[in-house]
């Protein structure tokens, strides 16, 4: 080829070239803009804030780096959603909620419901061959985890954070060596909730072979991460929690969280010394918000927004016009793939549990096209179990192409041997109180099945020893009716005031024993409740002493002793839908038991025997106006046949016709209704909050069946104050009623 052809060649390349770069929008010729987002706790939703005034100001961010907070919130975005879409979701979430423990009350078992009468549910820790075990987190990030899930599905197919809408870096610690990680591939939404492990109030994550937690430990303000990613011009923001005052630092609590306080500190002044006159730091005034306060979203999030509209002027310079701007965001748009049909469903993680035999309650199913809300219903479904310390769920394709939905757990470390504490204390200004301390063991998976092991051990004024041993089966019945089978027995022992006349002085007092022998088996319905069905053999012991005139007694002033036994067939059904066990404010519970056997008695000579039957049952409904909740109960009990001498069932005692004692109206039929209200007034530390309430409750008790309702009745009323608190509820009340007049009453735990 001559000179002149080359020469002719080169000159077409150059002219394509040129025509080429003419070709490309403006705002590609500008400089790489690169955002860091600092974590801080709930603080970090004022980076909701600045991303609402670049839009607006027009302001491209072409890479993200993000720790804790600052990685939730740029990961977001980075995945293609607006400033508006992200403020929307963080306005959407139940702040009160999102970091629960466990699922909505109402959508555990039966049997995790029945546990919350007896012991609180935040107090749990693991019994193991090296002694007891804490759990490794005090919040859960179960509800986090969920909605990030859901709001990163559109990159589920991104391995590699380049290939997001808006290239993005997260920052973790490897907790092991206690080095900076950057997050650059893999789970967008693993990676989101790595980097917000902060020690002590969410448990570490396992990733890759690393235990990782919150990267603000290391690096939270990660400008060098944005730098690597080639940005020429660096927005960051800053909203790290400053050190706390003197004041602060008396509890053990205060003083761990200002050295985490101090190390992040540490970390923030050696990255922004680092900035350019170039880079625009934004630094919001939090004061008086702390990291803590998540339900103050609107609030952190308008001072990001005031702060940044402050910096605008620093900012110009990088505003594109409407149309570039337009490109710009075009370019960056989430792109949706698709739901695919599944292929297989199945489940990976868990070591001790056999989740596969919970497979046909699953609303996901292979065949099926992928339904978030299905996969979302799965994970309560399991986390609601009380075995793992995550439930999460991803969408997978195998090399064959064959897409599936994988549900990941993992099983509580300090499983599955669990202790729970609680106690209950009453005292009163009649000189009258109890005390007793509760145990409460239970070993989770025995076996294959899902055999589990309950033991209680209560210690006090009415000392309880017990044991259940509970099998689930294997066979399932339409509309998630299941079976199992249980055995149990007990031993108990208490001691109540007789009385000839309620509203008079006690006639004796009686230590009441009572060991019981069970065998059942049952239905589970889903999360409504169950139905059991067995054989029941009771052994009851009553020892009156104490007698001041001849009541119930052939020889005044000596112990009288009778002894009862009662065998046959029992049915028993229980629907709880009450979204707490104490102080609830919406919901239902109806429960009672059957009885039909025989019943034999002795006192001192005399010998009874024949047929017994009796039936009780109770119901609560619940329902709440704002912060104004109203309550309906009621209780019919009736009994006939052989029994005791003393009153089969009793009524007294806070709500239980408040101003008489436990038992003081007694008798083998009894009825009562009553008509609750509370007010939450405020919030209290460590508490769902301070209450106040009121009941009005009419009721008594009677001899025969017919004379239910149609005699006199008895009236109790109450005035409290009160909180559910880590080891219970707690009260202080006045209980009155018309016979006995007012008393004052103080208690702990279960009324």
């Amino acid at each position: 080829m001559s000179s002149p052809s080359r020469l002719s060649v080169c000159r077409t390349v150059c002219a394509l070239l040129l025509s080429g770069l003419a070709c490309l929008p403006a705002w590609a010729d500008r400089p790489k803009v690169g955002l860091v987002l600092s974590g801080g706790g709930a603080r970090g939703l004022a980076h909701v804030g600045v991303l609402k005034v670049l839009e607006r100001e027009r302001i491209p961010v072409d890479v993200i780096a993000g720790t804790s907070m600052g990685a939730i919130v740029g990961g977001l975005y980075a995945s293609g959603l607006s400033a508006l879409e992200v403020e929307r979701e963080v306005q959407r979430l139940d702040w009160d909620n999102v970091f629960a423990s466990r699922v909505d009350r109402r959508e555990l078992s039966q049997r995790r419901k029945e546990h919350d009468f007896e012991v609180s549910p935040l107090l749990e820790v693991g019994i193991g061959g090296d002694g007891l075990k804490a759990p490794l987190g005090s919040l859960s990030s179960r509800v986090l985890e969920a909605h990030l899930r859901r709001l990163t599905l559109s990159a589920s197919h991104i391995r590699h954070f380049d290939q997001l809408p808006t290239p993005f870096r997260a920052v973790a610690t490897d907790m092991e060596t206690g080095q900076p990680v950057i997050l650059a591939e893999g789970d967008l939404a693993t990676a989101l909730r790595s980097s917000m492990s902060v020690p002590g109030i969410f448990a570490p994550l396992e990733v890759s072979g690393r235990i990782l937690g919150d990267g603000g430990l290391v690096n939270n303000t990660p400008v060098d991460v944005a730098r690597a990613m080639g940005a020429d011009r660096l927005i960051v923001v800053n909203i790290g929690t400053s050190l706390a005052p003197r004041d602060t630092l008396s509890t053990l609590t205060g003083v761990t969280t200002q050295m985490i306080n101090i190390l992040t500190e540490q970390n923030v002044q050696q990255s922004l010394r680092t900035l350019t006159p170039q880079d625009v730091l934004i630094a919001p005034r939090l004061e008086g918000l702390t990291s803590a306060d998540f339900n103050r979203a609107r609030e952190f999030m308008d001072q990001g927004e005031v702060q940044a509209e402050a910096m605008v002027l620093r900012m110009q310079d990088l505003q594109l016009s409407q149309a570039d701007y337009a490109a710009w965001k075009t370019a960056r748009q989430r792109r949706q793939p698709p739901s695919p049909t599944l292929q297989f469903v199945r489940t990976e993680g868990s070591d001790l549990t056999r989740p596969d035999l919970r497979a046909d309650m699953f609303a996901s199913r292979s065949g099926q096209v992928f339904d978030v809300a299905k996969a979302e219903r799965d994970i309560n479904l399991l986390a609601a179990s009380g075995d793992y310390l995550r439930t999460d769920y991803r969408l997978v394709r195998t090399a064959e192409g064959e897409a599936g939905l994988v549900y990941e757990l993992e099983d509580k470390p300090w499983g599955p041997n669990y202790l729970q504490m609680g106690l209950d204390f009453s005292a009163d200004n009649r000189g009258r109180s109890a005390f007793n301390l509760k145990l409460v063991h239970n070993r989770h998976w025995l076996d294959s099945a899902g055999s589990e092991w309950r033991n209680i051990l209560r210690l006090g004024t009415s000392p309880l020893v017990g044991t259940e041993w509970y099998r689930p089966m294997s066979w399932q019945l339409p509309d998630g009716l299941s079976g199992f089978v249980a055995t149990a027995a007990s031993a108990q022992r208490r001691t109540f005031d007789v009385y000839r006349d309620p509203d008079g002085p006690e006639g004796a007092r009686n230590e009441r024993g009572l060991t019981q022998i069970a065998l059942e088996a049952g239905l589970n319905w889903r999360e409504l409740g169950e139905w059991r069905l067995g054989w029941v053999e009771q052994i009851g012991r009553d020892r009156l002493s104490l007698a001041t005139d001849d009541y119930l007694l052939s020889r005044p002033g000596m112990d009288l002793v009778e002894r009862w036994r009662e065998s046959g067939w029992r049915l028993k059904a229980v629907f709880d839908q009450l979204d707490h066990a104490y102080f609830p404010t919406k919901g239902w519970r109806l429960d009672g038991q059957w009885f039909q056997g025989r019943g034999r008695a002795r006192q001192d000579s005399s010998y009874a025997e024949g047929y017994l039957r009796y039936i009780d049952v109770q119901g609560q409904w619940v329902n709440s106006w704002g912060p104004h909740t109203l309550s309906l109960m009621g209780r019919l009990a009736l009994s006939e046949g052989a029994q005791p001498a003393i009153g089969r069932f009793g009524l007294g005692g806070f709500q239980q016709l408040s101003g008489y004692a436990p038992f003081q109206v007694a008798g083998p039929q009894a009825a009562l209704l009553r008509l609750g209200y509370h007010v939450r007034l405020s919030d209290m530390p460590l508490t769902r909050g301070l209450f106040a309430g009121t009941s009005l409750e009419v009721g008594n008790a009677w001899q025969r069946p017919q004379d239910v309702w149609t005699g006199a009745k008895k009236t109790g009323f109450s005035l409290y104050l009160g909180a559910d608190t880590a080891i219970g509820p707690v009260y202080t009340a006045i209980l009155h009623s018309p016979g006995v007049g007012p008393t004052l009453m103080l208690f702990v735990g279960r009324p």
